[in-house]
């Protein structure tokens, strides 16, 4: 089961199929969705939340193969504001969007502490890693808030085409490391 997680601002709530409204109003926007892996549809299909979550969040999440969370802030719980998960890929542990009116907040930090977290200290995992367009600053540095380091550079296919790319790795004892200082 995905746990309910919080930060100083925000609530991560588990994934459900009733949140696949909300987040259809939110994600279909390219400057959200250029930098994610090829496999999301582009255009966006107007039932593309709805089917994502039906067929590929909730069965994953059922096998135990990932972990899904909306965002919401604590001061605004109804609304959905982006949304993280975490994935037992070898080299693609962590993925997230948010909204345009949200970003520039720090409140993916937030998020991406709180997963950072449980990856670690609940599930148990021994090394997190995430790949990221060269060109998205945006995700690079919330990486390198969190102590990560590149390990690899390669070309992926994003929904804006194929881009350069770095795989991005950081151990849980680097991550305690950090957190306990």
């Amino acid at each position: 089961m995905t746990p309910t997680l919080e930060t100083n601002r925000l609530c991560l709530q588990p994934l459900e199929l009733a949140d696949a409204a909300q987040i259809q109003m939110l994600f279909p926007h390219w400057e959200i969705v250029r930098f994610l892996a090829g496999r999301v549809p582009w255009p966006y299909p107007s039932d593309g939340a709805e089917t994502y979550i039906r067929t590929m969040a909730l069965p994953a999440i059922e096998r135990g193969d990932e972990w899904h969370w909306t965002l919401r802030l604590k001061s605004e719980p109804a609304q959905i504001v982006g949304c993280i998960n975490l994935m037992k890929a070898e080299y693609h542990n962590r993925g997230f969007w948010l909204g345009l009116p949200w970003q520039g907040q720090g409140l993916m930090s937030e998020a991406c502490d709180a997963v950072t977290d449980y990856w670690f200290d609940k599930l148990k995992f021994p090394v997190l890693r995430v790949p990221k367009a060269i060109e998205n600053p945006a995700s690079r540095r919330i990486s390198v808030r969190q102590g990560m380091r590149v390990i690899a550079t390669e070309e992926r296919q994003f929904v804006s085409g194929k881009l350069p790319a770095e795989i991005w790795e950081l151990t849980a004892d680097e991550w305690r490391s950090r957190k306990f200082r």
